[in-house]
């Protein structure tokens, strides 16, 4: 009998060893219950994949990135076949797995009601503990058509393997660039074929270890993402190493549902999306924009500390600005489609940067004035499909604290370094502080403007600012913006989920397209660096993300209502009113309740409101010129004199605590 020898990977260790011809991965690692698939020269194989000469191979174990996600997308076959076994005329889409979870596209005559999920997850423990192999094997394309012949979304996919657009589309889990397979679902016991799919691979040895998992909603998607494709009905669920971990999730979209600050908005009176105006579109009611107010006047605060000038600029623009700016070329499909008037085309602004250039051009600029720092709460609108629109994370308009900052090459890595740390100590001002940064670079593709070289003088840059700040860095390769490159902030909130917050972008290309030049201290015509800068992000999505972060409960300074005045009875709302008066000379915004409910309602509905001082008065109060205080956690403390009640709420308030 033939030999071959193989090399073992874990982590960093290597380990030879010889086995017999035909030995597959799955005897290799025979013992080991949580190595659930291999990667073999680099590449994912199932654990029934053949070793040969001279083959690497590591462990692949299922609560592992690629574990995770084998395990999902097996998971998403296991749906896929439950939803044909009770749905016969069900056509079959794509089934990836996604983050935390997986999906399966059908075309079904009816949407799926909640009732039908649960007869679908029923059906998939029972193909579970049935334990179905999965089975692959390799077909020509033409066997691949006729054994799917009533499948024609695969058949398309089939039309579309090893092409870009495939790629794009999400459907690299089905077809590659090379051979098509085809994995059974095979009986354990008389080895039938039960079902079969199109698809890549690799997946689980056996269905038996889809360990725990849970059907979540169902929604209509467009096949292949777009509005002119039919639309189909998309199953998601998710699935995990153990119930333990299975649970865990559970309760932490559980959380995240009680933290959605779309309900929020709705609960709190902050802000709606009314269907008049359109998705994306969001309008801030009283609340909401005492809380943006705030925001965006502590920000110019800060801006006004560190040099900056502010800017206004229009809504709309010629579309040759954009044509300049390389917009039009390369980020048309983020635009709204053009208006014709006075015979030109007239774009809504999508980007605040190529009017910012065109202030810098107004007149001549010395070396003397850099860096310029143009600064602007400026509104844009950008065409986002409407099954990414997602409240205010993901919207039509939105106004961004965009800044563009124009300096010498010289100043560039002094600029970059206090920007970041400006950046970052900001956002710690309004309660983030779980940081890492993303790395954003260019690839290949064409998509990129402008020289190699260029790009690495901006990208070594931003990666010696971002090194200085002593945070994980993360590389991005490929991700850049089509003009340079750029450093993300990513901010993880209060219960560990990541945002992206900033973005800081090096550009030497825009100058360069809108002429830019400054005169230089030997007199000399020179192009600046142009820095682009967007702290929050928008105005709307910080709002959202602090308001999931502090689940609506803002840190006094941020709260829409800092203080509520409640009467234990009807004779003492005037002294409460009083203290109010008293409360507004300090700036401070604080309310009576002067309305007819009991005592303790008012107190519930200061709860809900998460207002975070509740100022109650009675007959002793009034007598000792004091209030009692009432906090958020519930605790009390009584008898506070007036004066010292009044510093307490301010002094919170000034120090941007949480109380």
């Amino acid at each position: 009998m033939s030999e071959v020898r193989v090399v073992i990977r874990r982590d960093s260790e290597w380990e030879q060893r010889v086995v017999t011809t035909g030995t597959t991965a799955a005897a290799l690692f025979e013992g080991e219950r949580s190595v659930i698939a291999a990667r073999v020269g680099g590449t994912l194989r199932d654990l029934a994949h053949p070793l040969a000469e001279g083959d690497e191979v590591e462990p692949v174990a299922i609560d592992s990135p690629d574990g995770l996600d084998i395990l999902r997308h097996s998971t998403a076959h296991v749906l896929a076949q439950a939803v044909q076994d009770l749905f016969p005329d069900a056509r079959l889409g794509i089934g990836p797995p996604i983050r935390d979870g997986f999906y399966y596209d059908f075309d079904v005559e009816q949407p799926f009601q909640p009732e039908d999920l649960g007869r679908i997850e029923k059906r998939m423990q029972q193909i579970v503990k049935q334990g179905q192999r999965f089975s692959r094997r390799a077909v020509s394309d033409e066997q691949a058509r006729a054994e799917l012949a009533e499948e024609p979304y695969k058949l398309e996919l089939i039309g579309l393997k090893g092409s870009a657009a495939q790629e794009a589309e999400g459907a690299a889990a089905e077809v590659g660039e090379g051979e098509l397979t085809i994995y059974d679902n095979l009986d354990a016991a008389t080895g039938e074929l039960c079902w079969k799919d199109l698809c890549r691979g690799p997946h689980l040895p056996s269905t038996r270890l889809v360990p725990a998992f849970k059907l979540m909603r169902s929604a209509a998607a467009y096949w292949r993402g777009s509005e002119k494709n039919p639309q189909l009905q998309r199953i998601y669920g998710t699935a995990w190493p153990t119930r333990d971990e299975l649970k865990a999730h559970l309760a932490f979209l559980a959380e995240a549902e009680r933290r959605d600050h779309r309900r929020l908005g709705t609960e709190l009176d902050l802000f709606s999306i009314p269907e008049e105006l359109g998705s994306g579109l969001a309008v801030f009611h009283p609340k909401g924009g005492v809380v943006r107010r705030v925001m965006e006047d502590y920000s110019r605060q800060r801006h006004e500390d560190e040099g900056y000038e502010f800017v206004n600029t229009p809504h709309i623009s010629k579309a040759r600005l954009f044509e300049t700016s390389g917009h039009l070329p390369n980020y048309a499909e983020s635009m709204f489609p053009p208006m014709e008037f006075e015979g030109q085309d007239y774009y809504l602004k999508a980007m605040n940067c190529p009017m910012h250039n065109l202030i810098f051009r107004a007149r001549g600029r010395s070396y003397r004035e850099l860096p310029l720092r143009l600064f602007e709460f400026g509104t844009v609108y950008r065409y986002e499909k409407s099954g990414v629109v997602h409240g205010l994370t993901r919207a039509r308009g939105f106004t961004q604290d965009d800044s563009h900052i124009y300096c010498t090459r010289e100043q560039m890595a002094g600029e970059l370094d206090s920007l970041l740390t400006f950046v970052l100590g900001l956002l710690r001002d309004y309660g983030l502080s779980d940081f890492y940064l993303e790395l954003s670079t260019r690839d290949d593709s064409g998509k990129f403007i402008g020289e190699h070289e260029e790009w690495e003088e901006a990208t070594e840059a931003l990666r010696q600012a971002a090194q200085k700040q002593g945070l994980e860095l993360v590389l991005d390769p490929g991700g850049a913006a089509y003009y340079g490159p750029k450093i993300s902030v990513q901010a993880r909130d209060a219960i560990g989920r990541s945002w992206q917050m900033s973005t800081i972008q090096v550009d030497f290309q825009q100058p360069k397209r809108f002429a830019l030049e400054y005169t230089a201290a030997d007199g000399s015509r020179q192009q600046p660096v142009m820095i682009h800068r967007a702290l929050f992000g928008s105005i709307e999505r910080f709002f959202a993300v602090l308001l999931e972060h502090y689940a609506g409960a803002f840190p006094p300074w941020l709260a829409p209502v800092q203080a509520v005045g409640i009467p234990i009875g009807d004779a003492h709302v005037p002294y409460l009113r009083q203290f109010a008066a008293e409360a507004k000379e300090l700036r401070l915004r604080v309310e009576v309740d002067a309305s007819s409910d009991r005592m303790q309602k008012k107190i519930r509905n200061a709860q809900r409101s998460k207002v975070p001082f509740m100022v109650i008065a009675g007959d002793e109060d009034i007598a000792n010129d004091a209030v009692s205080f009432r906090y958020r956690d519930g605790t009390q403390k009584n008898g506070i004199p007036r004066s010292e009640a009044l510093r307490e709420i301010a002094d919170a308030v000034a120090r941007r605590v949480q109380v």
